[in-house]
């Protein structure tokens, strides 16, 4: 087996930096830091890191087909044009909340853009149960709401096949599948296909491979793990040196490099100092196994 190797890339030390997403055609990696409401734009050649600043918590950022990002913003669906560095509404979501704000979003397989939300803290690591919910926009720019009663909705991926979407709600400490219908978009019978360990903490956002196997970070936990979402078993861990690991994706050119956002809202000054790299993010190599391509929104 190779070994694997854990590199800080980006040094910088992001407050919430969440939601990578791999950029084929900039050979780019793209996300975001919710809340200091930036997107942005690192590239690994230059080493160069673009940013464009948000008007609200931004919960994830995805490529559009036909050019720009769609984010996930406050309580708000919006089109991000880079070169133009503007921003234009399409859907409120959560209209009958004052509390919440988006999170954690991704693409699917037919081109829609899935992001949930979540309740504000009120207080350091204090929120309202129950108040988030899972939104799809659809390639109509219509919004469909999947369900609600959501802690923190948080990662997303689908099965190889198009067939199961997995999900997680952070506060449940568990990955979930649903069926999933590619061409209507329907979801029908949840199901846990992984219950965190205690000292795995809490789940966060998550990835699929090309095996067919989730990649789960680990918030608070500074691990990310390897799940067979068919058997429950978890294969493999990957430790870290942050313990705020929020969300991976993998990217590089041939999808073998997973990278790893990472987090230092509510660290202490002797946090910090244990954890020089808090906020960075990592790329780890050797895994010997490969990602596949995002999705971009289609419409």
């Amino acid at each position: 087996m190779a070994s694997v190797k854990i590199e800080c890339v980006v040094k910088e030390k992001y407050s919430v930096g969440e939601s990578p997403v791999w950029e084929e055609k900039h050979g780019s990696l793209l996300y975001v830091d919710i809340t200091e409401q930036n997107v942005y734009r690192w590239n690994p050649t230059s080493k160069q890191v673009e940013k464009i600043h948000v008007d609200a918590p931004v919960g994830a950022a995805v490529p559009r087909s036909s050019g720009g990002y769609v984010l996930a913003i406050g309580k708000r669906f919006a089109f991000l044009d880079w070169e133009k560095k503007v921003v234009t509404n399409i859907a409120q979501i959560d209209s009958d909340k004052t509390n919440t704000r988006f999170n954690d979003g991704k693409v699917d397989p037919a081109g829609r853009f899935l992001a949930g939300t979540m309740a504000i803290q009120t207080r350091p690591g204090e929120l309202e149960r129950h108040q988030g919910s899972l939104y799809a926009l659809q390639t109509d720019q219509s919004v469909v709401k999947h369900f609600d009663q959501v802690d923190v909705s948080n990662g997303l991926d689908w099965s190889l096949d198009h067939k199961i979407f997995y999900y997680i709600d952070s506060l449940s400490f568990t990955v979930d599948a649903f069926d999933y219908e590619l061409q209507s978009g329907k979801i029908s019978n949840r199901r846990v296909v992984y219950k965190l360990e205690q000292e795995e903490v809490i789940p966060d956002g998550q990835c699929i491979d090309s095996e067919g196997k989730l990649w789960v970070a680990c918030y608070n936990g500074g691990r990310v793990l390897r799940i067979d979402p068919e058997t429950g078993k978890r294969i493999q861990t990957v430790k870290l040196p942050v313990s705020k690991t929020t969300c991976c994706c993998f990217g590089g050119k041939d999808y073998s490099d997973l990278y790893v956002t990472s987090a230092t809202k509510r660290m202490d000054e002797e946090s910090l100092q244990r954890e020089p790299q808090a906020g960075g993010i990592f790329k780890v190599t050797g895994l010997g196994v490969k990602g596949i391509p995002s999705y971009s929104f289609v419409g």
